[in-house]
């Protein structure tokens, strides 16, 4: 396993990126590092709705369900239109207060992802930058060059350094790399004990 002999730059001199509770840095990892069918369990990131029209926070109105009797024979959505919100235009679950206009959740949402997050297993994770992946919490950490001041303080994954070196930092384990290896070294954050990649 090759490492980075520059551990380079702690630009955020300790203050960023970085666990206060354990004093573990953040990890930053490119996608194509890792496996793909890994991080497609990702979950994707909307905004809350807004108004089409002008931008507004918009307000979900309440719906409850009703069945009928008896019970099986069909389940009907009924809206809990609010007082003062009847006389809106439009019709949908969600109502912008300032242009007194309903509308449906499609048309007040993006059709792409703000972001991702995974938060599984002992992980919580997010996209970073355009490709990235930001290792926020993990069972296990490594050694890592520190990143360039896009992120501050941080671990580069992609360059690992020897035990000691670089940022300590929060790391993916073995099972997100399509060998079944990381291309680091890993420790387990409970117990400082190295994890050893499974033999194939």
């Amino acid at each position: 396993m090759k490492t980075a002999q520059n551990i380079g730059i702690d630009y955020s001199m300790g203050l960023s990126n970085i666990d206060r509770e354990t004093g573990i840095r953040y990890g930053v990892i490119a996608q194509n590092s890792v496996n793909p069918d890994a991080w497609s369990d990702a979950e994707a990131i909307y905004p809350d709705p807004a108004c089409p029209n002008c931008g507004v926070s918009a307000v979900e109105i309440p719906t409850h369900t009703e069945s009928s009797d008896p019970p099986g024979q069909w389940v009907s959505v009924v809206r809990d239109t609010p007082a003062g919100y009847e006389e809106f235009e439009g019709s949908g679950d969600y109502a912008c207060e300032n242009c007194r206009q309903l509308f449906d959740g499609s048309d007040g949402l993006p059709d792409e992802p703000i972001g991702y997050k995974y938060e599984a297993d002992g992980y919580k994770l997010s996209d970073c930058l355009d490709s990235d992946i930001f290792v926020l919490g993990s069972p296990y950490f490594t050694f890592a060059q520190f990143c360039s001041p896009c992120v501050p303080g941080a671990g580069n994954l992609d360059n690992p350094t020897d035990e000691g070196m670089g940022a300590k930092c929060y790391a993916l384990g073995h099972d997100w790399f399509e060998d079944g290896k990381a291309p680091y070294r890993l420790w387990r954050v409970a117990d400082g004990t190295e994890v050893l990649a499974e033999a194939v």
